[in-house]
């Protein structure tokens, strides 16, 4: 579709949703950055943001920039969803407040005591059966996509069967938040099956006891949410807690990979890893974007973004602004990564980044206790997605302490 470029502000022909963009999008968010504060993109008729402080200000006001009619470019006012909404990520006030509660409630500091102990060991065993096998291997099987889908499904309830479904499934759900494009098209025909494996997995009789799934439903029979939402809610948690983290692992052990200096502070400085986390978060942006929706007229600047439109907010590239970062583009331990934007902001910020930096962590401090040097052993390999920056392929290679 072709849409007509407004004169009165920046504005940019380039699709952000193409291969090369996607590949790498350093250059495309830098020339957005210069342009202005608000950028309109003819490719798809929105407007953008990619400046770290109009960024971080949309996200925090969640009334004029609102998520209830989708945070991907179809507009829930005018299209149906092609799965039941997020009552988290693409819900408001008040229907979002109950949800999020009960969320929180569950993954507080007293949750993740408890498993820390359990995912550290879990993160031993891993990283010896690994390293006994030989000291190359892709680290985004291995590692990255091996210890969340263990640990987290474990914590939530689901049964081990079938839990290679959560990978495509969350790829087609982020890749849904983009265009119409071909890797949309690459997911439909799955989609529908992965669809109702997840449904299943969300009802009350396939989800463990004591696990965070039958604690939501526990909060539905206590009346906190509906039996209705219930399944959504264990459904919102599944899909928030598995690719975003492996994406962050895999950005984490990138950047080490390439920052040998980094690796061997870490070695010296254990209890930096979430830090570490943190600033590969930063760094790297595994979710580069999400669209808000204009519930006014809303003035940003000299610019009016009219009620109803849609706005691209580019977290990747708020995350590497010189205009608050130094140096944003050096991965750096000494750096205060606070601030940035990779699991959002406000009140839509990830209910589960707490679990994402607790699951790096463990897993970062037994290689870090393991491994000597780490470095790139072969050609690496993007996984294009319309919303997430990811890894399909990372060949490392190691030395052992």
């Amino acid at each position: 579709m072709t849409h007509t470029i407004r004169t009165d502000l920046p504005a940019s022909t380039v699709d952000p949703f193409s291969d090369d963009v996607l590949e790498d999008p350093s250059g495309f968010h830098a020339a957005l950055r210069d342009a202005g504060p608000v950028v309109y993109l003819s490719a798809h008729g929105v407007y953008a943001m990619a400046r770290h402080e109009q960024v971080h200000a949309a996200l925090r006001d969640w009334q004029g920039f609102q998520s209830g009619a989708g945070v991907g470019l179809s507009n829930f006012r005018h299209e149906k969803p092609w799965r039941p909404p997020s009552l988290l990520l693409e819900a408001d006030p008040p229907g979002h407040d109950a949800p999020r509660r009960v969320l929180s409630g569950l993954l507080d500091l007293r949750a993740l005591r408890r498993l820390r102990e359990g995912w550290r060991d879990v993160a031993e065993q891993l990283v010896d059966t690994v390293l006994a096998a030989g000291t190359e291997f892709d680290a985004v099987p291995a590692l990255a996509e091996a210890f969340p889908l263990r640990v987290f499904p474990d914590a939530v309830g689901i049964p081990a069967a079938g839990r290679e479904n959560l990978l495509p499934y969350g790829s087609h759900l982020f890749n849904v938040f983009g265009p119409a494009n071909e890797r949309v098209a690459e997911g439909a025909e799955r989609a529908p099956a992965l669809q109702a494996w997840v449904t299943a997995q969300c009802q009350r009789d396939q989800l463990a006891e004591g696990g965070f799934g039958a604690q939501i439903w526990a909060a539905a029979d206590r009346g906190e949410i509906t039996p209705e939402q219930a399944p959504l809610v264990v459904r919102s948690l599944l899909s928030a807690g598995v690719d975003t983290t492996v994406q962050g692992i895999a950005a984490a052990l990138h950047a080490f990979a390439t920052h040998p200096r980094q690796w061997q502070r870490l070695r010296e400085q254990p209890g930096l890893a979430r830090i570490a986390f943190d600033e590969a978060v930063r760094w790297a942006s595994p979710v580069q974007t999400f669209f808000r929706t204009a519930t006014a007229d809303v003035r940003i600047g000299d610019v009016v973004i009219p009620d109803g439109e849609k706005i691209l907010m580019f977290l990747g590239a708020a995350n590497r602004d010189p205009r608050r970062w130094s140096d944003p583009d050096v991965f750096d331990l000494s750096r205060d990564p606070s601030g940035h934007v990779g699991f959002g902001f406000g009140l839509h910020q990830c209910v589960g980044q707490h679990v994402a930096r607790l699951e790096a962590e463990c897993l970062l401090t037994a290689l870090a206790a393991r491994v000597r040097t780490i470095e790139i052993a072969g050609p690496t390999r993007r996984r294009l997605n319309n919303t997430m920056r990811a890894w399909g392929a990372l060949p490392m290679r190691v030395t052992t302490a």
